[in-house]
């Protein structure tokens, strides 16, 4: 009876420390956040004053133009259009960039089951170093959160 009082004991002291830590890891990442939104804030105060860099020079007009200008064409990526587009019932793969094409035949070709993000690295040419795998991750995460793959729970990666 007494050794379950002291566990519950320790085991409430060890609870506490953690939280208080935790409470001020939270704090950290608050005034980070802050940090953040007030240098967004200032950046977008900048570029409305300077026209995002775009602004006229008051000395010189610009020269007129002879032609019709040319369309602006929207590409994936630019305006908010969604690089990687949430996937719908009987969409075609063609609507992805190359690089995730890419990322989606390596996985659907993996005939061992679902694949690791180090594999799909290796299957593809990219290096295995801790930043080249993370930036594989983020595009598996990305396909995986839209549909276009099964993240199983275990972290690893196989076609829908």
């Amino acid at each position: 009876m007494v050794d379950v009082l002291t566990w519950t004991v320790e085991r409430r002291v060890l609870l506490t420390d953690r939280a208080e830590r935790l409470r001020k890891e939270l704090a950290e990442i608050d005034v980070e956040m802050t940090r953040l939104e007030a240098a967004e804030v200032v950046f977008g105060q900048y570029a409305e004053a300077t026209d995002g860099g775009r602004r006229d020079d008051p000395v010189t007009e610009p020269a007129p133009v002879e032609s019709d200008p040319e369309p602006v064409v929207a590409a994936p990526g630019a305006g908010g259009m969604l690089l990687v587009p949430h996937r719908i019932e009987g969409m075609s793969e063609e609507v992805l960039p190359a690089a995730y094409q890419r990322i989606l035949c390596v996985v659907a070709g993996a005939s061992d089951g679902p694949v690791m993000t180090r594999d799909v690295c290796e299957e593809l040419g990219i290096g295995v170093l801790p930043a080249q795998t993370e930036a594989m991750r983020a595009k598996l995460k990305r396909l995986a959160d839209r549909g276009w793959l099964h993240r199983t729970p275990s972290g690893r990666y196989e076609a829908r």
